[in-house]
Formats: C-alpha cells, sequence, structure tokens
C-alpha cells in the first residue's frame, strides 16, 4: 500500500503493491515497490547482455527443446507430463533500467542462500535505477534487454507464471525445468494472452496466473504486446484486468499506453476504473500522460476521479501540477474535490506546499477547506507553520 497521511492504496499486478516517491524512480514488486541506490561497491562490471543462455537457474533437472514448430505445441506437450514442471524461456524486454527478481531475496539472503526459489518464492520484485547484482560485489551498469519467463505446470494445468531478468539467481530445488529455445515473441504473447483471457476474478489462479502472465507480456519489446493490451482494457472486459492493465500502460508501454490511457480516461464506464487510469498515467513518463493527467483533474465529470488526480499530480510536484492543484482549490464546485486539493498541496515539496497551505488556511472561503489546510499545516510540523498558528491565536 502507498503509506501517506491520508489516503493510498492501489493494487497494480499479480500480489503487486505500488509505491512512488518524489518521482525519483519506480520499483515494483510482488510485495512491494522499491527505490535502490548502490553508490558503492567492491568491483563495478558492466554488462550489455546476461552471461547465461538460460538464465542463472540452478539445481534443476534441465532438458533443452525447440519451440521452433509453435510454442503453443510445445505447452501442451509440458501439459502432459506427469507431476511438476517448469518451462522456461527468454523474449525481447521493453527498454529500461530493470532488474526482476525475488522480492524476499535481499532480506533473507543469509537464509536463501543469495537466490530465488522457484516453487516458493513469494513473488517478483522489480528494481528500477543501479542496483547490486545479487552477491553484491558489482553493479549492473547496462540494463537487460530479455528476460526470462517461467510457467509451473501440473496436472495438465498452468498454476504458476513468473518473470526473471537474467541475472536472477533462481534455485529449482530439483525439478525439471524445460529450457525452450527458437520461441517467437509473437508466440509469447499470444500464448500469455490465453492465461489472461482464461483467468477467474478471484484465487490462485487469478493471483498467480492471470495477473502475471498480463504484465509479462506488458514487458515484451514487440508491438504484438500493445494490441493484446488494448483488448484487455476494453469496457466488456473485467474491472481488475483494466485496473492492473493501465498500470502497466503507464510504466511500460511509452506512447503507445499513453494513448491508450487518454482513451481509458475518456471512455470507460467505471469511475473505479478511471480513478486506477489516473495512477498510470502519473508513471508514464510520456509528455502527453501528464497533460491528460492535469485535464483530468480541472474536468473530468468525476467527484473521486478529479480527487484522485489531484493527488498523483502532487507526487508529480512539477509547476503545472501546483496551478492545476491551486485553481481545484479556487474553483472546482465540489468541497470534497477542493479539500484533496488541500491534501495534494501537504504532498508537494516545503518550499512550494508550505506557502500555499498557509495562503489557503487564511483567505479561501469556505470553512470546510481552511479547516483541512490548518490541519495539514499542523501535521507538517514546519517551522513557519507554528509561526503561522502563533499569528492566528494571537491575532496578529
Amino acid at each position: 500500500m502507498i503509506a501517506d497521511r491520508g489516503h493510498r492504496g492501489i493494487q497494480a499486478t499479480e500480489d503487486t503493491k505500488t509505491r512512488r516517491r518524489n518521482n525519483s524512480g519506480l520499483c515494483v514488486s510482488a510485495s512491494r515497490w522499491l527505490i535502490i541506490s548502490v553508490f558503492s561497491c567492491t568491483f563495478c562490471i558492466p554488462r550489455a547482455a546476461p552471461v547465461f543462455a538460460q538464465g542463472r537457474i540452478s539445481n534443476a533437472k534441465t532438458e533443452t527443446r525447440s519451440a521452433a514448430q509453435g510454442l503453443e505445441r510445445e505447452m501442451r506437450a509440458a501439459a502432459a507430463r506427469p507431476g511438476v514442471t517448469w518451462i522456461g524461456y527468454r523474449v525481447p524486454m521493453v527498454a529500461g533500467p530493470r532488474q526482476m527478481c525475488c522480492y524476499d531475496g535481499p532480506s533473507n539472503a543469509s537464509l536463501s542462500g543469495g537466490m530465488c526459489r522457484l516453487e516458493s518464492g513469494g513473488g517478483v520484485s522489480m528494481n528500477t535505477g543501479d542496483f547490486r547484482d545479487r552477491d553484491g560485489s558489482r553493479v549492473v551498469l547496462e540494463p537487460a534487454t530479455e528476460f526470462l519467463v517461467m510457467a509451473r505446470f501440473e496436472g495438465g494445468l498452468v498454476t504458476r507464471v513468473r518473470t526473471f531478468t537474467p541475472d536472477c539467481d533462481v534455485d529449482a530445488t530439483a525439478l525439471p525445468v524445460v529450457w525452450l529455445t527458437d520461441v517467437k515473441p509473437d508466440e509469447s504473447v499470444a500464448w500469455l494472452a490465453t492465461l489472461v483471457n482464461s483467468a477467474p476474478d478471484s484465487g490462485d489462479g487469478h493471483d498467480r496466473v492471470g495477473k502475471t502472465a498480463m504484465s509479462a507480456i506488458a514487458l515484451h519489446n514487440v508491438p504484438s504486446a500493445d494490441r493484446a493490451l488494448e483488448t484487455f482494457v476494453a469496457p466488456s472486459r473485467p474491472d481488475w484486468l483494466r485496473e492492473d492493465t493501465a498500470f502497466w500502460l503507464g510504466s511500460t508501454r511509452g506512447e503507445s499506453g499513453s494513448r491508450l490511457l487518454a482513451r481509458m480516461i475518456a471512455q470507460d464506464p467505471s469511475d473505479k476504473v478511471r480513478e486506477k487510469v489516473t495512477f498510470g498515467l502519473s508513471v508514464s513518463k510520456v509528455p502527453a500522460a501528464l497533460t491528460t493527467l492535469i485535464s483530468t483533474a480541472r474536468e473530468d465529470k468525476s467527484t473521486r476521479v478529479r480527487g484522485q488526480a489531484l493527488f498523483w499530480l502532487a507526487q508529480k510536484a512539477g509547476r503545472e501540477a501546483v496551478a492545476t492543484i491551486t485553481n481545484a482549490i479556487d474553483n472546482d464546485p465540489e468541497t470534497e474535490v477542493k479539500k484533496k486539493a488541500v491534501f495534494a498541496l501537504s504532498q508537494l515539496p516545503r518550499d512550494e506546499g508550505i506557502p500555499k497551505l498557509m495562503e489557503v488556511a487564511r483567505t479561501n472561503r469556505n470553512p470546510e477547506v481552511r479547516k483541512q489546510a490548518m490541519f495539514w499545516l499542523g501535521q507538517s510540523k514546519d517551522p513557519r507553520a507554528v509561526k503561522f498558528f502563533e499569528d492566528i491565536l494571537l491575532k496578529k
């Protein structure tokens, strides 16, 4: 959950919770978004490409097969195997600094031997920015350009989908791992889409297969991924799928994702989904996404959506965001939106937010808005706020 002082909470992917802090970076995790910065290392090794063709997977009963005759055919063969079998392959990944491994690996490295457990790992974390290699001795200076898709088969069904960058150390715990070569990225997108389309609305099949398959599609660096994601946000699709896809459209799909998000904010029939779309817009690096977010904060027909757009604008905290937030306080017809805009001011950098809060507390005509501004000034513990209250109480 996003932990601010008042309102926070967004679910984005398979078990995925998200966090944005001061626009400094994004890290997606099946447990949490993390931001990791590394300033020193024993020795630093630039790596433009992973060393191991099959990733760093150990303790596996490995078999290699070609998928040149079709990925779907190999997946049907895997489904016919007895017991548990993992199928793995690698595909091109969207550009950007990104490392995917087990979220519980770093904190439990001493217990797990520094490895991600393929069967028992709690999820997949995605760190963006600089990061240490798994043993802590080196820094990966160049991002991976491919990622691994791992699917668990048992009883003829896919029971879990996981994604890793090839530099993640994975312990297969002596299970069979069939490594597929010659996988066509478009066939990967098509097969994963079948998992998304057949996913239930709850349970393990929802969390561990449907959601993770959708996020894996979003990471594919091929146009067919954009086409698949577009089908996931059609108004007839389940709310959870439209909500989760909105996040990935903003975080991974660039211009095409921004265009789809703009369409969703204008046309999606659910205000609840459109609230989540504002988050997708806020994490996009495309300038048009910010323009859409500002327009949403000013003009959207829904009070809740306008308020949520204001909240995410405050996290971006640019000059245009300040103007939009101030405009909402002065001109929005709904008191609830005005109050959310005041909260948004409290999220701005202090040199921008505190003076604006004091101005609102002194001069706004709406008593509820003035009260809200005073509350957030009190929470700030800023010396200027103390002086402000002193002047009010002593009527200076």
